[in-house]
Parts: structure tokens; sequence; C-alpha cells
């Protein structure tokens, strides 16, 4: 039985932007066949954007019919990638993200209110995503090892949701209680 991937990421929007574009599932399917006998699928297979509810069902369907997701955020993700993430999660999938370092989501000694940050990776995807790459190369050998025990890793669910906020609520009591509170009226 194949090993399924969805294949998660930009792709154009129009008739006209699609003229120029270079597919990037190619060169994912061509290193990602090297995790032995791969089944894939993406969004992109079925395009009727006149149906807007069944596009969605259908690309949700890939997600949850999969074994494992891949994301493209080599460039800007979307709203639609975005949502399949979470998505993802909901089905409880694992996602494994490739992310170069100096992308749009990634960046190296980048500084936010006067603290430097050695390798940011936008919050949103660091908490959804399972692993990170750099490239789907180096994606392989986590993914190898996934599909020989697919329950040695712990894969996030849609539980990461509270959890994010229950840290952030306990963060925030504790933080506001050392505060003079004066300096916020």
């Amino acid at each position: 039985m194949p090993f399924k991937i969805a294949l998660l990421g930009p792709i154009p929007k129009g008739d006209e932007e699609r003229k120029n574009w270079l597919d990037w599932k190619i060169k994912y399917k061509k290193h990602l066949a090297k995790v032995g006998d791969v089944e894939f699928s993406d969004g992109d297979a079925w395009r009727d954007e006149t149906k807007p509810t069944l596009l969605v069902g259908h690309d949700l369907s890939l997600i949850k019919e999969s074994d494992l997701v891949i994301v493209n955020a080599e460039s800007k993700i979307g709203a639609g990638t975005a949502q399949e993430i979470l998505v993802a999660k909901y089905f409880k999938k694992p996602v494994v993200t490739i992310l170069p370092k100096e992308s749009h989501h990634r960046k190296t000694k980048v500084t936010f209110d006067g603290k430097l940050i050695d390798d940011w990776i936008h919050p949103f995807i660091f908490t959804s995503s399972d692993y990170i790459a750099e490239t789907v190369e180096q994606a392989i050998n986590w993914i190898k090892r996934y599909q020989l025990n697919p329950n040695s890793k712990e894969i996030k669910d849609i539980s990461l949701i509270d959890k994010v906020i229950d840290e952030y609520q306990k963060y925030k009591t504790y933080d506001y209680s050392k505060q003079n509170h004066s300096n916020f009226f």
C-alpha cells in the first residue's frame, strides 16, 4: 500500500499566471520518491473555481486521506495553504514544512522590539509544523523515520490551539503580576 503524501503550497491564480508558472511539485515528487512507494496528491489536480465549496471539499479530503502533509513555504504561503495546515492538525496528520532561511516566513538575525532572534520562524508555521526543513531533500530522513514508526513521534493535533492559549494565559498572568500596571493606563 503506497504512503500517501499531500503536497500543499502556492498554485497560480488564473490562466494568465499559470502560463509562466514553474510547478514546484515536480521537483518535490522527484525527491520524495526516495521515501519508497509513494502516492502524491495536491489540490491543483481539481481546479473548478466556479464551485468553491467543492474545491475546498476536494482539497480537504486529500488531506484527510493522506498519511503525511508536505508544505512548500519557500515563498509566501496563501490563505488556503495556511488553513490547510490547520485542517491537517484537525486530522492529526504530520506536517512537514519546507522553509528555507531568508525566506518570507523565516529570517536569520532579525530584531523584534529590540530583541535579536538568530533564527526566526513565523510563529504560526512553527507551532503547527511537526518538522521544519530548509529543503525537501533535508526532510526525507525525518519522513523515513516516521514511516518506520508512525507512533514514535508525537504528531500535533488540533489541541495545539488550546495548548498555546493556555501557555499564553499562564505567561500573561505571571508576567503582568510583576509589572507596574500604572504604565498600561
